[in-house]
């Protein structure tokens, strides 16, 4: 036999077989042949790679983060903490950025995180007025879920003193009423943000090449944007399609789409069927649709969040669902007959109800196997959601970096220890045979899928503080969730999630073995190469050649 590429010599884990095979023998973009005990001395290859004792696994499979905002935060100015400590720290960024702009140019800034300044307390309309009276500033909050503006930005966007809360969001306001500049939640952004200037398709296109070269540096071969319209509408759909038709993104891509984008516009009427083919057009068959998409709350850590037993020390703040639940069920009927795989983020346990309420219902009324539809982040389920999820076979796709980045400040300052050493309960969702992933959120927190099954295993906070011992899963677990469970959750586990003949040649080359490491080592495993279709499209050695 004489095969395009033959990758040998290293510890090869296909996840079918609990042996870890020796060579894997490459054709036409996809895996020929695998050996488990020997090399025939017969084998041709056109290319030879030795892996030198390396390990090869499965691209990974990111299966929830948001390419899009992603390429669009990496032109923006960095207003996370670290390296920014104070509110003074980004208004100093916020100062130099406007120097030497003209009058009316927009500043825009990503990542601040006001739980993590030494202020503990969000910046405001009145801060920013001070260093950029003549420019409009819009700052995004690390979760996503909130901005914060100045004076100009409000003129900028007719935003009165007089204006109402939409349904599911809020302005905010001081202790004299007057707006102070921090917007709660998505419907209030978008106010803002589709009336901020917008890069040409072309400029969108380029950014999101440069985004997912660093997805590729991290393993990822697969991946879901998890919001296509979420900030700027069809437009965004419109540079997707062309970086994948271009090969400006090499990733296999898949996407939930906003469900208001079917309610006018292009896609109106559009059910499943006729998405997936106008999506499979576009794209040359490379991308492919994920869902259609719905938020039913917020952020904890932005406390628009909805809880069940409320904030810990304000137990009678529960946040604010988006949809009411007459509302999200005829939603998710609608989808479900039109043939929908339906996606959801819910990050409090009261929303997470809602949402398998909502599920239920629609699968009571048109019963359906294999439908896939899934709850997004599933922070602070509880036993009696995951027994519902269970028997409904509904999936989950969960946001484990919460439990490094934010699980100190669940447990102390927004749930308490109890609820917070459950957050991401993994364990029991694995106990209870429900189909899930892990994801990053990324921009909410880096792309790297190394650091989420480092979190998924190990459970430590920032403080190095272990959340929840009895929540842990092992490392094989992890190594799956962000490969052949995510092919899964996909529809996609005859295509790839693992190294069996006929699958995609989706690899990744490691520079050590996982299933052999102390645990608190996995987050510094190096990606040494990434493969698409057997062909490399990322090696670290040649990086900065």
């Amino acid at each position: 036999m004489s095969y395009d590429k033959v990758i040998y010599n290293g510890n090869i884990l296909t996840l079918e077989d609990s042996r870890a095979a020796n060579a894997v023998g490459v054709s036409d973009g996809k895996i020929a042949k695998i050996w488990f005990d020997y090399l025939e001395t017969e084998t041709k290859a056109n290319q030879w790679i030795d892996l030198d004792g390396r390990t090869l696994i499965p691209g990974f499979i990111d299966t929830h983060n948001h390419l899009f905002m992603f390429s669009q935060q990496k032109q923006q100015l960095n207003c996370s903490t670290p390296p920014n400590k104070t509110v003074n720290d980004i208004l100093s960024i916020v100062k130099m950025e406007i120097k030497g702009k003209p009058d009316g140019q927009w500043i825009v800034g990503a990542g601040y995180d006001n739980t993590k300044l030494a202020e503990n307390r969000h910046i405001t309309r009145k801060d920013l007025d001070e260093v950029s009276p003549d420019h409009p500033v819009f700052i995004r909050h690390i979760s996503g879920h909130l901005a914060i503006v100045n004076s100009k930005a409000l003129e900028y966007c007719e935003v009165s003193e007089a204006i109402e809360n939409p349904s599911g969001g809020h302005f905010g306001r001081d202790a004299d009423g007057k707006l102070d500049g921090v917007l709660y939640e998505l419907p209030v952004l978008e106010r803002v943000m589709h009336r901020m200037p917008q890069a040409t398709t072309d400029e969108l296109v380029d950014q999101l090449e440069a985004a997912a070269r660093d997805y590729l540096k991290v393993g990822i071969t697969t991946s879901t944007d998890a919001a296509v319209g979420l900030d700027l509408g069809f437009e965004e759909y419109k540079a997707h399609m062309e970086a994948v038709r271009t090969r400006k993104n090499p990733l296999y891509m898949r996407y939930m789409i906003m469900h208001h984008l079917f309610d006018d516009g292009e896609f109106m009427g559009f059910d499943a069927e006729e998405m997936g083919q106008r999506i499979d057009k576009d794209t040359n068959g490379r991308g492919k649709l994920d869902s259609v998409k719905l938020f039913q709350d917020g952020s904890i850590q932005g406390r628009t969040a909805a809880l069940r037993d409320g904030y810990y020390g304000d137990e009678y703040f529960n946040g604010e669902l988006i949809h009411s639940q007459e509302t999200l069920n005829a939603l998710y009927q609608r989808f479900h007959k039109e043939g929908f795989r339906i996606t959801t983020h819910g990050n409090g346990d009261l929303a997470i109800a809602s949402i398998i309420e909502g599920y239920s219902k629609a699968l009571d009324l048109q019963p359906k196997e294999n439908h896939l539809h899934r709850i997004e982040h599933l922070q602070t389920a509880r036993e009696q959601d995951l027994e519902r999820m269970a028997r409904y076979d509904i999936a989950a796709s969960v946001f484990i970096n919460h439990v490094y980045y934010w699980g100190d400040d669940h447990r102390d300052i927004f749930l308490g220890p109890d609820r917070g050493a459950k957050i991401d309960p993994l364990a029991s969702v694995s106990d209870h045979g429900i189909l899930y992933t892990l994801h990053s959120d990324c921009p909410i927190t880096p792309i790297s899928p190394l650091f989420s099954i480092w979190a998924a295993v190990n459970r430590l906070t920032k403080d190095g503080y272990v959340l929840g011992e009895d929540e842990k899963i092992s490392v094989l677990e992890g190594l799956k969730s962000m490969t052949i469970y995510g092919a899964k959750l996909n529809g996609t586990e005859d295509v790839n999630g693992s190294i069996k003949e006929g699958k995609r040649a989706d690899f990744a080359i490691l520079d050590r073995n996982l299933l052999e490491l102390d645990p608190v080592e996995i987050k510094d495993v190096v990606i040494e190469s990434t493969m698409i279709d057997g062909e490399v499209v990322f090696q670290r050695d040649q990086e900065n050649k």
